[in-house]
């Protein structure tokens, strides 16, 4: 029986592809069609087949062959210690599709284990995609820290952070950072950071099993920028001192060092959680992110990576 499998593997690994295309990524028959190049009866067949295979899930339920392919080639290329990559639609300019849902399965598979942890999350748009695909859980033994402050500019509550939706959807003991983002200046940064309460917190990001972070282009829509964290000045002062991206608004340049000055010395966020005792994994995917990603597992500012095919054969060929 496995040998048949075996055989027909290719033919699984298609329909797997167009089960992916039509559940995750919501294409039509003639999408997928198109997409694979061929006719959309065939399609038709692949979509059922990837059902009958019980291929389909909530998610796809197969490991493709060149996503396994890919994710092996980082993992020895960078010295990672946990990859992941999902299928590309071509069609797609979307920053978090696939790889939310297949980071939401990681979150959830680590909540679920009967031993307690501690989980670190960043802040950001597929993070946040990535939580709102969780199902409603019951672990009041796990801790979820956040690693950055939850308020915005104007006071109010900073839209992308997660730790308050985690609250809600897993019933875990939750550790919000009540801070700024950006300070407005280093002495006030020191100030926050000396308070009993935030010591705690940051004492606690510091002890995680587990980190999700995304990363933040720094191109001229970056995200702090976008979201009212740093002014225009502040990105062009960035971008002239090298920096291609940022993780928990600590902002480093391709060689993946940390930019002196400028908004890092009012960074309110807690470090990034040591790599030899933490997994910390990046959710990140597209060619804007494309610098930032390759200087964050280059320097191993991250030890895990969830990103998809597309991305994943760019990093490889850079």
């Amino acid at each position: 029986m496995s040998t048949i499998r075996e055989a027909s593997k290719p033919r699984l690994d298609d329909a797997a592809r167009a089960g992916w295309l039509y559940y995750v990524a919501g294409n039509t028959q003639d999408q997928i069609a198109a997409k694979l190049g061929v006719s959309r009866q065939s399609a038709q067949r692949l979509v059922s087949l990837a059902v009958s295979e019980g291929l389909v899930k909530v998610r796809i339920d197969h490991p493709i062959a060149n996503c396994l392919t890919l994710a092996d080639r980082l993992r020895q290329r960078f010295a990672l210690d946990f990859v992941e990559v999902v299928p590309s639609d071509p069609a797609s300019a979307s920053t978090t599709l696939g790889i939310a849902e297949a980071a939401a399965a990681e979150i959830e598979k680590r909540l679920s284990a009967p031993e307690p942890i501690v989980m670190a999350m960043g802040t950001g748009r597929t993070l946040k995609a990535a939580i709102e695909r969780l199902p409603s859980m019951d672990c009041p033994h796990q801790k979820v820290v956040s690693l950055t402050g939850n308020i915005a500019p104007d006071g109010s509550a900073a839209f992308y952070n997660v730790v308050f939706t985690m609250a809600d959807k897993v019933k875990s003991r939750s550790f919000p950072m009540p801070l700024p983002v950006i300070a407005s200046s280093p002495e006030e940064r020191e100030l926050l950071h000396g308070q009993e309460l935030i010591r705690a917190t940051l004492d606690l990001a510091a002890q995680a099993a587990v980190t999700f972070v995304g990363i933040g282009d720094l191109g001229p829509d970056a995200p702090l920028y976008q979201d009212g964290f740093i002014s225009k000045d502040e990105l062009a002062a960035l971008r002239k001192a090298g920096a291609v991206a940022e993780i928990v608004g600590w902002a480093f340049d391709s060689e993946g060092r940390l930019i002196d000055g400028i908004t890092n010395d009012r960074v309110a966020s807690a470090p990034i959680p040591s790599r030899e005792t933490s997994l910390v994994i990046a959710l990140a995917m597209g060619e804007r992110k494309l610098p930032g990603i390759a200087a964050a597992v280059g320097a191993r500012l991250v030890n895990g990576l969830v990103t998809d095919e597309r991305t994943a054969a760019a990093l490889l060929a850079m």
